[in-house]
């Protein structure tokens, strides 16, 4: 890498290689990472990078090569070895304990330690979130945070813990625009007093944002490391994908028609209170996409379940084409035209161990097209499947293929495949993108579009605001349970939904309805 000096070289990976049964996570990396630097690790998912960092932090060892730090081979066999080094990792699910308080959370990892002074680690934490401007009551439960704030936890955790390398695994899935510029700022902060920051991201634009230095992995292999300041977006996408892909789909504006949705009142109560639902009303119409912004946790998940028949609500009204369909099972919704995409294909879209065929008829089993009398149509259920396979470009072997051993953009394909087949009125989208790569990315997106043009209402529920942007024809944006927010795509800006999603107003004076 250009710029890069041994002096200077905290952290390092020569020749490491880590391999599970039947992959190979990890093949012969060898990298640099820069003392007192932003080091971002971009790709796609499968790529190696948690697997990588997993390394750096002694949860899995090497097959073969050797981790170095401060210039000597260091052998961790667990993160407790790691941390000892001076070694810390914000993971992307967070490893804390909510019934107990902040402090008690970032004091357990002292354990170890004979006494633990509770008053000296209390002004410790404060100087910590003085300095880094964390607002957060040390004997607060943890469990009461928002999750954007457990995620500071984590972080203060690292830092009273003394990392000198501060390792974070995707750290704005959780984050809200104004969250995520907060926690920029200060890694740049920290990386200018000395610490040293190692990124894990597969967006783009925030490589470009905070990293010094990049490193690109692919198939678990390094396929460069570089200065930021010497590549592109462009490039980057290249190295990750091994060609051009444009994720800003070209969405042509379309008149809408009928409305298909009414929500109105829906209350969906939990025991937490968490995730509930109070009082939403949305509408949604023909050639239209209502997109549905909000940092994860604040009803989407109920608001999925509802729609599509997983989940009664307590109160409320769900009208599909002037017909009240609260009442109605999931397979009566689909059989009048609902259709849906779970963000856990692998649980809720899916049966793993069965066939691509049968994954492609599933729920549709006893149509006239696929049984007759109790028994299956084979000749049907294979002509869909072929057609399924040219339409949606699956990559397996055959329909007979065991649906397990694909890859998340194929299972995916999978899902809207089937879900597309019988070209709903309405299609109820939560996180379609999430966990595939770009090129698979990018074709979803198209799908979305293509099915919007051709006439279909859809509600699309995502936690990615660049996909929402180019997608939506409006925004609503959920906080707390409670539609807080809609704005026309023309008119919304990051700034202003991210105001919403952190249940702030955007007008002066004014409270969150």
């Amino acid at each position: 890498m250009n710029g890069s000096s041994a002096d200077s070289v905290l952290l390092r990976a020569s020749g490491v290689t880590k391999r599970f049964p039947g992959v190979v996570a990890n093949d012969n990396i060898t990298l640099d990472v820069r003392r007192a630097r932003v080091h971002c690790l971009l790709g796609e998912n499968g790529a190696g990078k948690s697997t990588l960092a997993d390394l750096f932090y002694g949860v899995h060892e090497p097959d073969e090569g050797v981790i170095e730090l401060r210039g000597e081979p260091i052998h961790m066999v667990s993160p407790r070895d790691a941390i000892a080094a001076g070694i810390g990792m914000v993971r992307q699910h967070f490893e804390l304990v909510t019934p107990m308080s902040v402090l008690e959370n970032v004091v357990i990892g002292t354990r170890g330690e004979a006494k633990v002074d509770l008053r000296a680690a209390r002004d410790r934490l404060r100087e910590l979130c003085d300095l880094y401007g964390v607002e957060v009551d040390l004997d607060t439960p943890v469990g009461d945070l928002a999750v954007g704030q457990q995620q500071w936890v984590e972080i203060l955790k690292a830092l009273y813990l003394g990392c000198e390398v501060l390792i974070l695994d995707e750290p704005t899935a959780v984050l809200t625009p104004e969250g995520i510029e907060r926690l920029f700022a200060t890694l740049r902060r920290m990386a200018s007093e000395g610490l040293t920051i190692v990124l894990i991201t597969h967006k783009l634009h925030e490589v470009m944002e905070i990293s010094d230095d990049v490193t690109v992995l692919r198939r678990g292999r390094v396929v460069r490391t570089s200065l930021t300041s010497e590549v592109t977006m462009a490039d980057l996408t290249r190295m990750m994908v091994g060609r051009d892909v444009d994720l800003a789909i070209d969405v042509a504006e379309t008149p809408r028609g009928d409305l298909v949705l009414d929500v109105s009142g829906l209350d969906v109560a939990t025991e937490s209170g968490r995730g509930s639902l109070k009082q939403v009303s949305l509408r949604v119409h023909e050639r239209e996409i209502l997109g549905i912004a909000g940092v994860s946790g604040n009803g989407q998940d109920a608001l999925f379940d509802v729609l599509v028949g997983m989940r009664s609500a307590d109160s409320g009204r769900i009208v599909v084409d002037a017909r009240d369909v609260a009442e109605l099972s999931p397979a009566g919704r689909l059989d009048i035209g609902i259709a849906s995409v779970p963000a856990d294909r692998i649980h809720q879209g899916l049966m793993m161990d069965f066939r691509i065929s049968e994954n492609l008829i599933l729920g549709r089993q006893r149509s006239e097209r696929f049984g007759r009398r109790g028994w299956l149509n084979q000749k049907g259920i294979g002509e869909f499947a072929d057609d399924s396979f040219a339409a949606f470009e699956i990559a397996a072997p055959s329909p007979a293929h065991v649906t397990r051993v694909l890859s998340g953009g194929n299972l995916q394909k999978i899902v809207m495949a089937r879900e597309l087949a019988g070209q709903p009125r309405l299609l109820v989208v939560h996180q379609p993108t999430r966990g595939l790569d770009i090129g698979a990315t990018e074709y979803v997106r198209r799908r979305l579009v293509e099915e919007r043009d051709r006439g279909a209402a859809i509600l699309l529920i995502s936690e990615d605001l660049d996909e929402l942007l180019n997608l939506s024809s409006r925004i609503a944006v959920m906080f707390d349970g409670r539609i807080v927010g809609e704005v026309d795509r023309r008119d919304a800006t990051i700034d202003r939904i991210g105001l919403w999603m952190a249940g702030v107003s955007d007008t002066p004076g004014e409270a969150l309805a």
